[in-house]
């Protein structure tokens, strides 16, 4: 089966972006770096962080001069990734499971122009994601199994090429390959608490996601933003925002709607990934149905595009 999805089933000018990991990391830090009210610190590593019924102070250490440094804050904030060191000090509990699944990711060149469509391709094996990037190159997110996925990355590259070509079903043509391949193991993660005293989890620090859909990076813009939001407002309401009454709202906000996504993705996943008859036919008929009720595909894009829950305010800025 085949769904097609378009910006008019969902009434929008787009249905999302693509964008290389590089381009997005260097405006970032461009425009943190260009804020007069931040501080850059980089390289560095936190050694320490003391919590306090007031707030919390964090040591520093650069590598580049070993000189610690200390700074004091009303909060912190764990962006430091699915394996963060700052939720495992606080002792915050995680629930999930690996997947029997790791991901091969690449950039290519296709022969023949992407337009700007993304694909994405389900196999027994595991889904196949293309998307395309602003120069011409697309972005290719390929899930199999955890011994095939080595396999595929120690391929001769004409080899890895022409079974990523198979796969692909020749929708773009020869391709080329203009990156190296990277493995990354697949699992399901959700912190069982968001937040602890002066403390905010967000992104993969919080949760992490089956690549299927694209949702991982998704949630943890959708975190930073809600979080930013109810920081602001607190701030100028006079609260301290590294109380619990503050955090509480963050957790009670990001919480049930990452969970939904979490669910979603781990259920196309598990739907998708298998070759038995029952659910093949169950699969099928959802397949039609999603691609010919127009109003089961706009609720579909409007979860994927985070259109479905409680909208941050600076993604309605800037819709």
């Amino acid at each position: 089966g085949v769904v097609k999805m378009y910006p008019q089933d969902l009434g929008t000018e787009t249905l999302g972006y693509a964008a290389s990991h590089e381009v997005l990391l260097t405006a970032l830090q461009a425009k943190l770096r260009s804020a007069p009210n931040m501080t850059v610190m980089c390289p560095a590593q936190v050694v320490e962080v003391d919590y306090t019924d007031t707030g919390a102070e964090i040591t520093i250490q650069n590598p580049d001069t070993n000189a610690p440094v200390k700074i004091r804050a009303s909060l912190v904030i764990a962006a430091d990734g699915a394996k963060s060191a700052l939720r495992e000090r606080a002792g915050i509990e995680t629930t999930g499971w690996n997947y029997w699944q790791s991901c091969i990711t690449a950039t290519i060149e296709p022969e023949k122009p992407h337009q700007n469509v993304a694909y994405e391709r389900f196999w027994c094996a595991g889904p196949i994601g293309v998307l395309p990037l602003a120069d011409g190159r697309c972005q290719v997110v390929w899930t199999v199994p955890h011994q095939q996925a080595e396999e595929l990355r120690d391929l001769p590259e004409s080899e890895f090429l022409q079974q990523l070509e198979h796969c692909t079903g020749g929708l773009l043509g020869k391709l080329e390959l203009d990156s190296g391949r990277w493995l990354f193991p697949v699992k399901l993660m959700h912190s069982k608490q968001y937040t602890a005293p002066r403390l905010a989890l967000i992104g993969d620090a919080a949760h992490c996601c089956h690549p299927v859909a694209g949702q991982g990076m998704n949630l943890g813009i959708r975190d930073a933003a809600a979080l930013a939001e109810i920081l602001v407002a607190a701030h100028q309401a006079g609260e301290d925002i590294g109380s619990d009454a503050v955090l509480q709202r963050y957790a009670s906000w990001r919480k049930p709607e990452n969970w939904v996504i979490l669910a979603f993705t781990d259920f196309l996943d598990r739907m998708f990934s298998t070759s038995i008859l029952p659910i093949v036919m169950i699969r099928r008929v959802g397949l039609l149905l999603l691609d010919r009720i127009p109003v089961f595909k706009y609720l579909a894009l409007r979860l994927m595009t985070g259109l479905a829950g409680r909208i941050p305010q600076v993604a309605k800025l800037n819709s």
